[in-house]
């Protein structure tokens, strides 16, 4: 009982020292009139950016919104883009062919020697130095278009039935999952190779075939989603909250539920100690203030929910209601249009400025380097004796790599693969040197005109920590999917 009075008095007294120092650095700030107010958030800006979804913000939330989807756009791209040219260069470090063997060594130790603010300059300034814009750009006019402005080649976006077409895409993936296991399981039987990706991915692109043509037929679920809106609009505000509010209660007693069966044994509940005390407490504290949050603090959460709902369905139904009988993907040219006597990509390509492509190829190859070397390491840690054993039953070395190799490369491989995409999100925060539309670069321009520095920053680190926490979460996921299971 002594412990539990000590840890709570020890609690209440960070929590209140917490406190205290908050409510001093806000009256530090209020006297040294430091601005940390959010209403900039609202207000027009006044400001143009350079590319992006908008780039006449009315709002200096949208500005950093628009920023926020540069970055993202940036960061996944080259996360994907990254992981493909590491594994080839790793894997090409431990070729048997000497040239693919030097060229990957020369990959590796040039660009994760050069830092990446020097590499993003060196790019930027070799687009800049292109010839000019000009009817007849190449190197593929029509295609593919090079020149100071960046780079413009052909968009695929989706048409007018893309989301019909999306059903038959979905009950394809069911079809070919149920294939994928029906083909393990006879290749286990049987011995007999059954390729059963390959045969799985056949069976999508049948789907995706068929679908192109019947898709119209799927016309009656945007019917659906329309009478899901109306029923969610007739949901009473009060009743909405009583539910939420009981959900929160209930999912506080469920889980306090399944921990104590966690601890139960053949010869009944094991003892439980204070932080599994502590544990269940705080689950049940947290699910009555999320009770009293519904009900008390916040009630109009209620309408929000339902009217969000209602407005949700009902642009589902329009997304997938009849009428919608053309193509589901579409392929847009990249066009130049000249406006006065200075020609210019338009906007039926796909456009990369300078600034994005100096970024993009600078945090790819840097970041491709690293990952190539963790791909090296990843197949050098898996015992020699699996290779040789591989070899033995004689399996091809691609075969060896894909079935033997690889997926227990992967155990080792993934933890530092995720520092290493939690270090590109981070670093296309130098988009800044080459004038980027990133999340710092335009919150640098919104506080400029509005002096809310303290604000920004704080916007800043709450982006960037909620990039690093969900990486951080998908790659523990299949971290643990990974592992090995032990009795």
């Amino acid at each position: 009982m002594v412990k539990w009075v000590v840890q709570i008095i020890a609690l209440l007294l960070t929590l209140g020292a917490l406190w205290f120092l908050a409510n001093q650095a806000g009256d530090n700030l209020k006297a040294s009139n430091v601005p940390t107010d959010y209403d900039f958030l609202s207000v027009n800006p006044g400001i143009d950016l350079s590319s992006g979804i908008d780039t006449d913000p009315d709002t200096g939330g949208r500005a950093l919104w628009v920023g926020m989807v540069n970055t993202l756009r940036m960061a996944i791209a080259g996360i994907f883009v990254a992981t493909l040219i590491g594994v080839l260069v790793g894997l090409s470090r431990l070729s048997n062919n000497w040239l693919l063997k030097k060229l990957g060594t020369v990959f590796v130790e040039t660009l994760r020697n050069v830092p990446l603010l020097v590499q993003i300059l060196f790019y930027g300034a070799v687009f800049a130095s292109l010839d000019r814009v000009s009817l007849d750009v190449g190197p593929v006019n029509g295609w593919f278009h090079v020149s100071n402005k960046g780079l413009s080649m052909p968009r695929v976006h989706i048409a007018d039935g893309f989301y019909q077409w999306m059903i038959v895409i979905v009950i394809g993936l069911f079809a070919a999952n149920f294939l994928r296991k029906r083909r393990i399981a006879q290749q286990d039987l049987s011995g007999e190779e059954t390729y059963p990706i390959l045969s799985a991915f056949g069976l999508i692109v049948v789907f995706g075939a068929l679908g192109w043509f019947i898709h119209p037929i799927f016309g009656f679920v945007g019917n659906i989603f329309d009478a899901l809106s109306s029923a969610v609009s007739a949901v009473p505000e009060g009743a909405l909250q009583i539910l939420v509010a009981v959900l929160s209660v209930g999912t506080s007693v469920y889980w306090i539920r399944g921990f104590l069966n966690s601890r139960r044994t053949p010869a009944g509940l094991a003892k439980l100690t204070d932080d599994d005390y502590f544990r269940m407490i705080f689950a049940g504290v947290g699910g009555v203030l999320g009770a009293v949050f519904f009900l008390v603090i916040w009630p109009g959460l209620s309408s929000w929910m339902i009217n969000s709902g209602s407005d949700l369905f009902e642009v589902l139904g329009n997304k997938f209601g009849n009428g919608r009988s053309g193509r589901p993907v579409d392929v847009a040219l990249p066009d130049i249009v000249q406006v006065g006597k200075f020609p210019n990509y338009g906007p039926s390509g796909l456009n990369f400025s300078i600034g994005f492509a100096a970024v993009f190829f600078g945090v790819v190859f840097y970041t491709s380097a690293f990952i190539a070397e963790i791909v090296r390491g990843g197949i050098l840690a898996v015992p020699k004796g699996q290779t040789e054993a591989a070899a033995a039953l004689g399996l091809r070395r691609s075969t060896a790599l894909r079935r033997v190799i690889i997926p227990q490369a992967a155990r080792v491989m993934l933890p530092p693969l995720g520092n290493q995409y939690l270090n590109l999100t981070k670093n296309t925060s130098l988009a800044i040197a080459v004038g980027y539309s990133d999340i710092v670069q335009v919150g640098q321009t919104v506080y400029n005109q509005t002096g809310k520095t303290l604000p920004v920053v704080s916007i800043w680190m709450f982006f960037y920590l909620s990039c690093s926490l969900s990486i951080s979460v998908i790659v523990n996921f299949f971290n643990v999917r990974m592992r090995i299971v032990e009795r």
